[in-house]
């Protein structure tokens, strides 16, 4: 898949040295936490287990986003079947080098047209906390409404829900 200045490619075993280095910027350990991905077995076992099974199972799931121009893989983004949640949710990441050039709209925007289009989503959520000011701004950006703080587990950090109809 791709949009005028990206590729969008489901992430592969191959890709578990760059998701080492995605998972552990320092933005994601704040925000997101920490997943334990410090060996390219552990990324590949990831990868394997909960990207390419849910990619298999359900038609969609989550993308590297790699600079045309350049080549350079500069993020992730998908968009995710949780447990916790009825309504998928797209989430996405991004190095610190990357931030602030429009990228992850472009490929969100792609995304959510796509997930409604080709994939027949009727609707789309997000979750993030609200201290990410970064993250909340993009989601409302995206279209997204806030709905309701939410608690994936009984001892998580309470989350901001987002959603947005696709119809």
């Amino acid at each position: 898949m791709q949009t005028s200045r990206l590729f969008l490619k489901p992430f592969a075993e191959e890709d578990a040295a760059f998701l080492i280095e995605l998972y552990n910027t320092p933005k994601f350990l704040k925000f997101v936490g920490d997943r334990n991905l410090h060996k390219e077995g552990d990324a590949e076992k990831f990868i394997q287990d909960k990207m390419i099974s849910q990619m298999e199972k359900m038609g969609f799931g989550n993308y590297v986003i790699i600079n045309k121009e350049s080549g350079e893989k500069m993020g992730g983004i998908g968009i995710f079947v949780r447990e916790n949640i009825e309504v998928a949710d797209i989430g996405f990441s991004l190095l610190p080098k990357y931030e602030g050039n429009g990228f992850v709209f472009e490929a969100a925007t792609f995304l959510l047209k796509n997930a409604k289009e080709n994939i027949g989503l009727k609707k789309v959520s997000a979750i993030t906390v609200e201290k990410n000011s970064a993250s909340r701004n993009l989601i409302e950006k995206l279209g997204l409404v806030f709905l309701k703080k939410i608690k994936l587990t009984d001892d998580a950090e309470e989350l901001m829900y987002y959603e947005k109809s696709l119809i």
